[in-house]
């Protein structure tokens, strides 16, 4: 498959001005704490992009975009799931109403974020560091 990689202004068109500028902030984000490999793909049926930061073959989040619209994507493992359980209380409402309303398959729970909205940028990082210690000072 070619890599599907759209240009800034492709997806300003796509997502509009606001979203995309959230999109590159939590992606600076995710840049600056961690050095992953990031790939682009088809986001499927229900999204046009999918963005995933890897590293050794394990997936730490994806970003979805499509018409007017991003999403942010974290897939809790069992282990990553019991570290979350335990430290929920400290998690805004949105972050802990998503997690009990998303369903355990059996490799995780597979939290969609959508709308992303900056303010809950820094319970995503600290989803992240469940996943994976930051590998950048």
């Amino acid at each position: 498959m070619p890599e599907i990689v759209p240009s800034a202004e492709q997806m300003t068109r796509l997502v509009g001005k606001p979203l995309y500028e959230i999109w590159t902030q939590l992606c600076a984000l995710i840049d600056e704490k961690y050095d992953m490999d990031r790939l682009w793909g088809s986001g499927g049926k229900a999204w046009t992009y999918e963005y995933k930061y890897r590293r050794g073959g394990k997936t730490l989040c994806a970003l979805y975009a499509r018409e007017n619209c991003i999403g942010f994507m974290v897939i809790l493992g069992k282990d990553e799931r019991l570290k979350f359980e335990d430290d929920k209380e400290h998690y805004s409402p949105e972050v802990q109403n998503i997690y009990d309303g998303t369903p355990t398959y059996h490799d995780g729970k597979w939290l969609m974020f959508e709308p992303v909205d900056t303010s809950l940028f820094e319970n995503f990082l600290r989803l992240l560091a469940i996943k994976r210690k930051p590998n950048r000072k």
